[in-house]
């Protein structure tokens, strides 16, 4: 009689494949889509006798919803909301080592686009799963598992389109664990292991001169370009005041402790520059930013243009919104206006609470005198999505790193790719917090 896989035996061997469906997402203009990856997790669910529910919001962009309640879990209890993605950003294959979607093993790591964002932690949950399922194990509370579409996006075609049109799916789950959090960082030899409770909101804007068109050649005091180049002059070289809400102290405290050195919110981002590029991560949450990415105007030389246009990525503390937007108005001036392209909520809850007590718990037997600290991201997840359901929700796809690896550099970088060891580490942790969640 051959052994019964372990999450361990399986969790490379997923992720690898996993990385091997293309799932590239180029946002609006377009997407391979997340079928063939979709209903691969299915079948992998099904095997183990665990149904799915698979659900498009439009042709080839495929999320899935399976409930996870076996005999033997407290089903007293509310549901909890564990997600991932199966998109991917698109990858350069020139600018690799390696194919970025062969989901080659090398050097005990593996390689490809989703490595990291997050074709890892969707291959832990499978593998997790899997395991519990064949050895008749069930989870202390009942899982509701959702795997999304477009999270590369910000989830039109996902989770905010399962929010909006599929809630009842969803609606019973209180809190929930994803993207992007659990992951170590070794500072002075003690690990950290940073548990996301925060993450900015999202505010892409299209800012809009108008003036008066007219001869090249000739003065011009209502030029719409002028007036657009002062306006984004103006929002690129604001210095937005400092902004910080508990889960970023509560980082900074620690870091501070485990360094020695004391750390303001003005010069975070330097102090921090010894620990990679967690540092800009760390220093972009500390107040509101607007970063001008795009600019458009014009189509011949000796034409002033009536209008001209330029993007804008705006993120805004949790709290903070409406300074965000009052800042741009008065840094934009009278010439120019802007529109919404892109708005989400700020998401935040408190590092506290049984929950907590369980990642903390999980942790700390994985990796003894490890120690756990909330921190904010500066991008945006799923979480923005479950967060309108009132769920409560954490970054907690738990890896133990080498301390030279660059992890956060990884994300959506050239390259991608994270050490096996790592993963059958999430895999124990994970495992252990089911029974403790």
């Amino acid at each position: 009689m051959s052994a019964v896989p372990t999450a361990a035996d399986e969790v490379a061997g997923l992720c690898s494949e996993l990385i091997r469906f293309d799932t590239s997402n180029f946002g609006p203009d377009g997407s391979k889509g997340e079928r063939e990856a979709t209903e691969y997790v299915a079948a992998r669910l099904d095997e183990v006798g665990i149904s799915s529910t698979v659900l498009e919001s439009e042709p080839r962009r495929t999320s899935l919803v399976a409930e996870w309640a076996p005999e033997g879990c407290d089903t007293s209890l509310p549901p909890l909301l564990i997600h991932g993605h199966t998109d991917v950003v698109p990858a350069v294959a020139s600018d690799w080592q390696v194919d970025p979607f062969a989901g080659e093993v090398i050097d005990d790591y593996v390689w490809g686009r989703g490595a990291v964002d997050m074709k890892d932690f969707d291959a832990i949950i499978l593998a997790v799963v899997r395991e519990r399922m064949r050895t008749g194990r069930p989870p202390r509370r009942p899982v509701r598992l959702v795997f999304t579409a477009d999270e590369e996006a910000g989830g039109p075609k996902g989770s905010g389109w399962l929010t909006e049109n599929h809630p009842d799916l969803l609606a019973d789950c209180t809190e929930a664990i994803g993207e992007v959090g659990g992951f170590s960082l070794t500072v002075n030899d003690r690990r950290l292991y940073l548990v996301q409770t925060a993450e900015k909101g999202i505010a892409w804007l299209k800012l809009i001169a108008d003036g008066t068109a007219g001869h090249g050649s000739m003065r011009n005091d209502d030029n719409a370009i002028t007036h657009l180049a002062q306006a984004v002059s103006r929002v690129g070289s604001y210095s937005w005041p400092a902004r910080i809400r508990p889960a970023q102290q509560q980082f900074l405290d620690a870091v501070e402790d485990a360094l020695g050195v004391r750390i303001t919110a003005d010069d975070a981002e330097q102090t921090l520059a010894r620990l990679g590029t967690i540092a800009r991560m760390v220093g972009a949450t500390m107040s509101n930013t607007a970063n001008p990415s795009m600019l458009g105007g014009g189509y011949k030389v000796n034409v002033i243009p009536g209008q001209a246009s330029a993007g804008i990525d705006g993120r805004f503390i949790p709290g903070f919104e409406q300074e965000f937007y009052d800042t741009i108005t008065e840094l934009i001036g009278e010439h120019v206006r802007y529109e919404v392209v892109n708005g989400d909520v700020a998401v935040e809850t408190s590092f506290d609470g049984d929950l907590v007590g369980a990642m903390t718990g999980s942790l700390q037997a994985a990796d003894p005198g490890s120690l756990a600290v909330p921190f904010m991201m500066s991008a945006g997840t799923d979480a923005k999505a479950w967060s309108k359901l009132g769920i409560r929700c954490f970054g907690f796809a738990p890896l133990r790193l080498p301390p030279e690896l660059d992890f956060v550099a990884l994300f959506h970088g050239v390259d991608e790719r994270v050490p096996i060891e790592s993963l059958r580490f999430g895999a124990r942790v994970l495992d252990d917090f089911l029974d403790r969640a």
